[in-house]
């Protein structure tokens, strides 16, 4: 098949039907392995083009006291409040086809370019998104939900075989007991104010909770503290727990780390102002087609840290 000016023409024409065609299905695929999008609240309603996200983080002071009608000093209540102002990045990930492969995809009456680079292409943009999401960057100078230093710390109870924090060497008693520590340590670290309704931990603590067997029931650990733990009494409603990967090493020391926290955009939020998008398609050269795609993110803001908690030392 000879290739001019003309098939040239006729390759963008179909590249372009074909894009409108392969987008919609792919913005439609769900990921079962990226986690942020249900464990982190995304706000994506700013200026896409926007530099930065300006914030503040606030705590409560004050406590109600005895009163006299002949005081003349009034107990006070106010908020501490800190100004934060993150930037926001732009990143890209797109894909490619060539003058070839478009005019072979034409050969063939009602054959249409498949959807795999396309699909690999936003599949590489939420793996990016997650990763800083949990762990932050590095390079930008970012932390993520599971390593901000500003969120309170503490180890886990040293009530195992030998004084040791490990899950591994804990009875079932024991495990539910860290993890009740750690949410009723958010709820009476605030004065009753935040309340986690979440649990991260590393996957082989995941695993250590649904295998650990309770004495003298059929329950194991994982199923006992769905029933039994401070939110579920207190509220009626699911904790959730979550194994993500990272944790194994997010503590101090590079030990395991259990996050507790509530999930709500009052205490932490990431911004994604410009999701991923396809722009129009570009030729990069003689026989080359490129369709970029962009987008722009800041890091996680945890906007209240009283409404998070690290354990470190069960793994």
């Amino acid at each position: 098949m000879r290739l001019n000016m003309y098939d040239a023409q006729q390759a963008l024409s179909f590249l372009t039907q074909q894009a409108s065609i392969i987008e919609p299905q792919v913005y439609e695929i769900k990921y079962p392995t990226i986690q942020y999008p249900t464990l982190i609240p995304v706000d994506s309603t700013g200026n896409e083009w926007a530099k930065s996200v300006t914030f503040f983080s606030m705590d409560k002071v004050g406590q109600a006291e005895w009163f006299s009608h002949l005081a003349t000093s009034m107990p006070l209540a106010d908020i501490n409040r800190t100004k934060f102002e993150v930037g926001l990045e732009m990143a890209a990930i797109g894909y490619r086809y060539t003058l070839e492969e478009i005019g072979f995809a034409q050969m063939v009456p009602g054959t249409n370019l498949t959807n795999e680079r396309a699909a690999a292409a936003r599949f590489a943009y939420e793996t990016f998104v997650d990763q800083r999401a949990f762990l932050g960057d590095t390079g930008k100078g970012w932390y993520g939900l599971l390593n901000n230093p500003d969120v309170t710390r503490v180890d886990a109870a040293a009530t195992g075989t030998g004084s040791s924090k490990l899950w591994s060497t804990k009875t079932a008693d024991q495990i539910i007991t860290d993890v009740n520590d750690a949410l009723t340590g958010i709820y009476t670290g605030t004065a009753t104010v935040e309340m986690a309704d979440t649990l991260l931990l590393p996957p082989a603590a995941l695993v250590t909770l649904s295998t650990s067997r309770l004495s003298n029931t059929s329950e194991n650990a994982l199923s006992y503290l769905m029933k039994f733990n401070i939110y579920t009494l207190q509220t009626g409603q699911q904790l959730t727990i979550r194994g993500v990967l990272g944790l194994e090493t997010a503590g101090t020391g590079g030990v395991g780390r259990m996050v507790a926290y509530r999930r709500d955009p009052d205490v932490l939020k990431l911004h994604i102002p410009m999701v991923h998008k396809f722009l129009e398609i570009w030729r990069t050269g003689p026989m080359v087609f490129d369709i970029p795609g962009i987008f722009r993110l800041g890091p996680v803001e945890i906007r209240r840290p009283g409404g998070v908690r690290y354990v470190d030392g069960i793994v």
